[in-house]
């Protein structure tokens, strides 16, 4: 872990002081070796933190990874939004008005296109996230009470399933954003058939189910990691203010 190498590093430093012929320490290696002292004393006292607190210390991290997912979520809904009012405004129109269909159905396409780039901000933010929670995994086998090691692989098991569901979601939001992105590609075919319009619309529409869902499972396993989290907190005796590492 990184508290380790830390320590490991400065005391390595503080060995190799050297001490001149005349038994005494210039003044540059007497600022060099307070400077390390100061250094060692800190990261000692991380390095005695238990694993309990330096978990605490993980999850805390790993959230703040997430900012960037937050952020993503006002936007996104904004986008959707957008591309709804587009679609109604092109289904409302009749081939007379193709001109205006292929100018909404671009809206769109270009619509899309920005939405795709916040969701990939958004899926880096949570992979951020996930890398840094790995890092509980040494940790967990450094707890000595068994109660409160239970809780913390119960957690990090929880948090694990919620990860893989927001790769689903991630994985399901993608495939719907394809079909979206084919649908007006059809809407700017001047001799587009209603059979092949219908069948993109069935195939939209499943996937959005699919999104739905994938979405519902993501919300589960957050309010389940919360729980655990919490409950961890408490057989470990951890104090934390109640908006503290909350997703």
């Amino acid at each position: 872990m990184k508290f380790v190498s830390y320590c490991q590093i400065l005391r390595l430093s503080i060995i190799v002081v050297n001490v001149n012929k005349w038994g005494e320490l210039s003044v540059l290696k007497q600022l060099s070796l307070a400077a390390i002292l100061l250094c060692f004393t800190f990261f000692i006292t991380g390095c005695s933190a238990s694993p309990e607190e330096q978990i605490h210390t993980i999850l805390e991290e790993a959230v703040q990874k997430e900012n960037a997912f937050e952020e993503q979520q006002g936007p996104i809904t904004e986008s959707e939004k957008k591309e709804k009012q587009l679609y109604e405004q092109i289904i409302g129109l009749s081939m007379k008005e193709f001109d205006q269909i292929v100018k909404l159905s671009d809206q769109a396409l270009a619509n899309i296109e920005e939405r795709e780039k916040l969701i990939e901000k958004e899926h880096e933010s949570i992979t951020e996230s996930e890398e840094e929670f790995n890092n509980i995994k040494d940790q967990i086998g450094e707890i000595e009470d068994e109660e409160v090691k239970q809780r913390a692989g119960k957690l990090k098991e929880t948090m694990e399933k919620r990860y893989a569901a927001h790769d689903d979601l991630y994985k399901a939001y993608k495939e719907s954003l394809a079909l979206d992105k084919e649908l007006y590609g059809l809407f700017k075919q001047e001799d587009l058939k209603m059979d092949r319009l219908q069948e993109q619309i069935n195939k939209i529409n499943k996937s959005y189910q699919k999104v739905l869902d994938a979405n519902e499972t993501f919300n589960k396993e957050t309010e389940r990691y919360n729980k655990e989290k919490e409950a961890f907190y408490k057989s470990a005796d951890i104090k934390v203010e109640e908006s503290s590492d909350k997703k």
